[in-house]
């Protein structure tokens, strides 16, 4: 493996790790990335892939940081009528069942996903650049609008458990939009929420763990059609996934650890900016050169 390519790769892991779970797009972060600095001598089918199975390392970070929420079986204890001791017992949970079922009903309208995705994969380099950019900004605003407009509100949905299934269909829904690049999937779903009426812990928890469905599904779709494209990887190749998705999960773990500290305190006005200032600096990249 080439030394400056693993650096690329660690730095593809930090990013992944890092924008995951902020709600500033890490499609759009490693793609644009991928674009000013390169991984050479791999396949562009690899790197596509790449920029989708790196995502699997940060989905981890959520299974073990949740793994209590997540996890459907669990002890019980019961005492014994004829000893008096008490003995335990694996059960369902109940909670965590009904969890899993909302999160099944929200990925519903993810489907409508894989055809947007396609035709965003036909696109050129550049047209897929101003597309990111053009969301970054966009996007960037109407997270500081609603942010403004839900200062007014009260949330109606501070759990999971009181999620309704119709609520949960309509989360998916704002799901389907991160398709297009540059938008961010959890800052899409979190948004939506909160129009919903959800708070942001709330919110922020139930994206985690819709993102762990989505996340290997759509993982799965983009590894059927690297095989079906006729590609192959190569053992470098290989390496600087395992490198990638390693680094996503450990800088996931403290990003998650923030995120779910920040949104206590904080709205998400300032990724809005964030978002917006990108966005220029990406439209600048493209105009400056073409007017030297």
């Amino acid at each position: 493996m080439d030394f400056l390519n693993v650096l690329k790769i660690v730095l593809f892991g930090i990013i992944e790790g890092i924008t995951e779970w902020l709600p500033v797009s890490s499609t759009g972060h490693l793609i644009l990335f991928d674009k000013f600095c390169p991984v050479k001598n791999v396949s562009a089918g690899f790197m596509e892939l790449f920029e989708y199975l790196i995502q699997l390392g940060a989905i981890f970070a959520v299974v073990v940081l949740f793994w209590k929420k997540l996890f459907p079986l669990g002890k019980t204890k019961k005492t014994d009528g004829e000893s008096g001791t008490l003995k335990s017992k694996i059960a369902w949970k109940k909670d965590v069942l009904s969890m899993w079922l909302k999160v099944i009903v929200a990925c519903v309208p993810a489907l409508a996903a894989i055809v947007i995705d396609q035709l965003f994969d036909k696109l050129s380099p550049l047209s897929e650049t101003a597309i990111i950019a053009g969301a970054l900004i966009v996007y960037g605003l109407v997270f500081i609008l609603i942010e403004k407009w839900n200062e007014k509100r009260s949330a109606k949905i501070t759990e999971i458990a009181a999620l309704s299934y119709k609520y949960a269909f309509f989360i998916g829904c704002f799901q389907v939009l991160a398709a297009i690049p540059g938008t961010s999937r959890s800052g899409i779903t979190i948004i939506g929420a909160l129009l919903l009426g959800v708070n942001r812990t709330t919110s922020a928890e139930f994206t985690f763990f819709l993102a762990i469905p989505t996340m290997v599904g759509t993982s799965g779709y983009k590894i059927l059609k690297f095989l079906m494209d006729g590609y192959t990887i190569t053992n470098a190749e290989i390496g600087y996934l395992i490198i990638g998705m390693v680094v996503a999960f450990a800088v996931s773990m403290l990003a998650i650890k923030f995120l779910m500290n920040f949104v206590k305190k904080h709205d998400f006005k300032l990724f809005g900016w964030y978002r917006i200032a990108l966005g220029a600096v990406v439209i600048g990249a493209l105009i400056i050169p073409a007017l030297v």
